[in-house]
């Protein structure tokens, strides 16, 4: 009987093993490789990424688990706050000066500017709420941050926009996979919250790429990983766990006295076969929308226009936002090297309008808006790949708050993680990953206790 299976080889998943690698233990990840959403591929000194890009910063889960594998991050440099808007390019300024200098009407401009008050008294509020208090633990400070404006949508709070104010606030809130008529205030002012105070939460990139991280703990551990092994079932007994699963065709059943359900809500639903019938409803109400990113690597030979941004937001495009992953390399060059690396990315539902087209027609529909959004971007493109995720992430709905309670609560052997229990993304990821981990080493370890004390009363008996 193995100590532990943790189910899903993502950021979760692969942040419980971590915690649990001197245990028994069994990762089944259904994919060909590891990472989950998280996905790098190195090009030189460049990286390709099509998954998560920004991890949080000291004093966080993400930090503890970079200090623990050897993995190096720093903090994101260049400008978050760029923009192609009405084929206008702004890549510095006031964001608040943004509606002047883009052409639009002027009543698009004075809804832009009243709506902009809001949002930003709004961030000012979420900043001072979202902070952790001092001896508060994560669950105590994610409950109240779910609570923050949770009563309405975003749409509800800044009200109906002209088609161009809302199409600069749309690509931002719908980071989530959400739009601003499905997922709460709250949620979106938390994106505006994420861009404009550039030092607060995730705030850093992985040197080398994300991957870097994933593949250094799948190395770690292992056998104890196994890939294409697709859960079937997992069944909880009075003193034990039953996992069944498929890999490359053969059936296989394990059992371990605990497992980690590192699956999206949807999937762990499924598979948890008598899960409490309250944390089954739950998991059934947590709703996810889609990802489809694209990664490009150029090669261009001299300086351009994104050589100091991070990201542009892209309203009105295919993609909600263009993201430089050379930057940080970039950054660091005392001379600029050739060619950069980029990050297309549609989230919920521009993902929708291409997920279910071919990575050809959807890497020409992207090259379309590149070269309108940079003349002559595609003649410099040497790689160009896809990657869709029907899951990408859960946004915030009014009344996911209410839930949070019941999706936390003890599941008896099965423990939960996935970034659906909160909402810090990657943050959240390593964070639940860990708490499973460290609650089941406890229990290990009460466990041998309670059996060194039962053989030495066996012995003092038999004496």
């Amino acid at each position: 009987m193995k100590d532990v299976i943790i189910i899903g080889g993502g950021l979760a998943g692969l942040s419980a093993a971590w915690r649990l690698k001197h245990h028994d233990i069994l990762l089944l990840e259904s994919d060909d490789r590891i990472g989950g959403r998280v996905r790098s591929e190195r090009r030189g000194e460049y990286w390709l990424n099509w998954g998560g890009h920004l991890y949080a910063g000291a004093g966080s889960a993400t930090d503890e688990l970079f200090q623990s594998v050897g993995t190096s991050a720093a903090p994101v440099p260049g400008i978050l706050t760029a923009m192609s808007l009405n084929g206008k390019l702004l890549v510095g300024g006031r964001v608040e000066l943004f509606p002047f200098r883009v052409p639009m009407s002027w009543k698009a401009r004075f809804a832009m500017i009243r709506a902009g008050a809001k949002v930003r008294a709004a961030v000012i509020k979420y900043g001072k709420m979202a902070k952790k208090r001092p001896g508060e633990n994560d669950r105590v400070q994610q409950q109240r941050i779910l609570e923050f404006m949770s009563d309405r949508t975003f749409a509800d709070f800044t009200g109906k926009l002209p088609p161009d104010a809302d199409a600069i606030f749309r690509p931002t809130v719908s980071r989530s996979t959400g739009s601003p008529e499905t997922m709460t205030a709250g949620s979106g002012v938390g994106y505006f919250n994420l861009i404009w105070n550039k030092s607060e939460g995730l705030s850093r990139n992985i040197v080398g790429g994300p991957s870097t991280l994933t593949n250094t703990i799948a190395t770690t551990l292992g056998e104890r990983v196994q890939l294409n092994a697709n859960v079937l079932e997992v069944l909880q007994k009075e003193d034990s766990v039953v996992v069944s699963y498929i890999q490359n065709g053969v059936k296989h059943v394990e059992e371990a006295r605990y497992a980690v359900l590192a699956t999206p809500a949807t999937i762990t639903k499924k598979i948890a076969k008598n899960i409490d019938p309250e944390i089954a409803d739950a998991l059934g109400q947590v709703t996810y929308g889609p990802h489809v990113s694209a990664a490009f690597l150029t090669n261009e030979t001299g300086p351009q226009v994104w050589d100091d941004v991070y990201s542009f937001a892209t309203p009105k495009r295919s993609f909600d936002i263009i993201l430089h992953q050379s930057n940080l390399v970039r950054s660091m060059e005392t001379h600029r090297q050739p060619g950069s690396s980029f990050m297309t990315f549609s989230p919920g539902e521009s993902g929708r309008r291409l997920i279910d087209k071919s990575d050809e027609e959807i890497i020409q529909i992207y090259l379309k808006d590149l070269n309108e959004i940079f003349p002559g971007f595609s003649d410099h493109v040497v790689e160009a790949q896809v990657n869709k995720f029907p899951f990408g992430s859960a946004y915030v709905f009014p009344g996911r708050e209410k839930i949070q309670p019941i999706l936390t609560k003890s599941a008896g052997r099965l423990f939960l993680a996935g970034d659906y229990l909160g909402t810090f993304y990657t943050e959240t990821a390593i964070q639940t990953g860990f708490t499973a981990a460290q609650n089941i080493n406890s229990l290990l370890e009460f466990g041998i206790f309670e059996s060194q004390k039962e053989k030495k009363l066996k012995a003092a008996v038999s004496n």
